[in-house]
């Protein structure tokens, strides 16, 4: 993402109650996006003065007219219940624009979703954009823990009796039918193997789902997964365990830094606008060198040995191993 993009004001005309722990937000403003993208959002701290969370958008730029952003409560987590408490109609919120590379460069062939709890807000976007500019057959199979959790039922539903020859929904619900396994997840992806496939959850679910699709011998390149980072770290309210120093554009930085937090919210909350993109440890856009200090990688999926060699590391995936670190984003 362009280090150009800064925070904007945005109205909340609804809020919408998807569940007793999930609530989408209808944003008056409107953004470019694609469908299966997310949005940062800021919101204030006593402490800390801002935190930042991603959260995907639920609307599809083919079927809605104005941006829905779904978030779900997590225990513990900050973010997520500041925002199901605090924001109502009429609210305004902070925003990043959409952002995200789990979208399709086509989403006109037959497709395979498979999504879990809250994962489901990116891949419900997809699936309405499949069905109003694609032709071919889409299967979702959604896992959840009852059916009080199935955020946006009716919204599926409908799309069902909209799209009865293109379009079927699986839901698997742990209190009737147990967790899901190898065994029974295969048997619902059935024919459906050699599809394209978009994969969305808690990680216990993808790794399974992974493992399913591995063993169909889905290649790796039609598989496209969305690692979410949960919220699930309340910022603390006593003095932060690290300092983290950024030099940037010619300027230094020296910034407090939380235990558990990342690097990228670091420098996000103090108003600086770092080169970014999905957040998630797969993109490599937010790579930065450490100059001092060490770092420790909660998820990484693209810098190798030689990367950590030159002291590269992830800006969205580092929280501090030592008290203080020094960082740039310039090459030596």
């Amino acid at each position: 993402m362009s280090r150009h993009n800064t925070f904007r004001p945005v109205t909340v005309v609804e809020v919408i109650q998807e569940t007793p722990d999930a609530c989408s937000l209808v944003i008056a403003e409107t953004f470019d996006y694609r469908p299966g993208q997310f949005l940062t959002v800021r919101v204030p701290h006593e402490t800390l003065g801002t935190v930042a969370r991603c959260y995907s958008l639920s609307s599809a730029p083919q079927t809605d007219a104005r941006l829905k952003v779904t978030v779900k409560r997590v225990p513990g987590g900050y973010a997520s219940n500041w925002i199901c408490d605090n924001v109502r109609d009429g609210s305004t919120v902070e925003v990043l624009p959409p952002a995200g590379s789990f979208t399709a460069s086509s989403l006109d062939g037959d497709l395979l979703f498979l999504a879990g709890g809250s994962g489901i807000t990116p891949v419900i976007s997809l699936v309405k954009a499949a069905l109003a500019t694609g032709s071919g057959h889409v299967a979702l199979i959604y896992a959840n823990r009852d059916a009080g959790s199935v955020i946006f039922a009716e919204e599926l539903d409908a799309l069902v009796r909209a799209h009865p020859q293109r379009l079927r929904v699986e839901h698997w619900l742990d209190a009737a039918r147990g967790k899901p396994t190898i065994e029974s997840l295969t048997a619902l992806v059935g024919d459906c193997a050699g599809r394209e496939a978009f994969v969305c959850g808690p990680e216990p679910y993808m790794a399974l789902v992974e493992k399913v699709l591995a063993g169909l011998g889905v290649p790796t390149e039609k598989i496209h997964i969305e690692r979410f980072t949960v919220d699930d770290e309340t910022p603390p309210s006593g003095q932060p365990r690290a300092v983290a120093m950024l030099e940037l554009d010619g300027k230094v930085h020296t910034l407090p830094w939380g235990a558990r937090q990342r690097l990228l919210d670091v420098f996000i909350e103090a108003g600086l606008n770092p080169p970014y993109s999905c957040r998630q440890g797969n993109c490599g856009a937010c790579m930065i060198r450490i100059l001092e200090g060490e770092t420790e990688l909660v998820h990484n999926e693209i810098l190798e040995e030689e990367d950590f060699a030159e002291n590269w590391t992830l800006a969205c995936q580092s929280i501090p191993k030592t008290d203080s670190a020094r960082f740039t984003y310039e090459a030596p």
